[in-house]
């Protein structure tokens, strides 16, 4: 049975960091890419970032690009996300998922739904 179980959420106040992690387990994880995915209320869930196989390839959001860093340990089954300069718009929901994408040039699917197996998220929630 495949599982991805994210941690690592929390209240912080703006300005501050929080580090996500993404554990897997039941799958051969080296053989996924893996994203993160997030979901405010009343929004629609969002791509935030995606990183390949190995961990060369990584891609950001606008929203979160220079202040979000996505890294992998595949020895530990492992995503992580590191999220610093945290803003009130950065609450939400965000889930980890993992996929293995049809095609070589694009590897990261932004809809959600689509990716192969996904997680449960975890709540992030950042006060001003």
């Amino acid at each position: 049975q495949v599982q991805l179980v994210e941690s690592g959420g929390g209240l912080v106040q703006a300005g501050n960091s929080l580090r996500l992690s993404c554990v897997a387990s039941g799958l051969p994880f080296s053989d996924y890419v893996v994203g993160w995915f997030r979901q405010a209320p009343g929004k629609e869930r969002e791509f935030v970032v995606g990183i390949s196989w190995s961990g060369v390839s990584t891609h950001y959001a606008d929203s979160v690009k220079g202040r979000f860093t996505i890294s992998r340990d595949n020895a530990k089954n492992t995503v992580y996300l590191q999220m610093d300069s945290l803003k009130p718009e950065d609450t939400a929901v965000y889930y980890c998922a993992a996929d293995q994408p049809t095609s070589s040039i694009v590897l990261f699917n932004t809809e959600f739904d689509e990716w192969d197996y996904r997680g449960q998220g975890t709540q992030v929630t950042v006060s001003s």
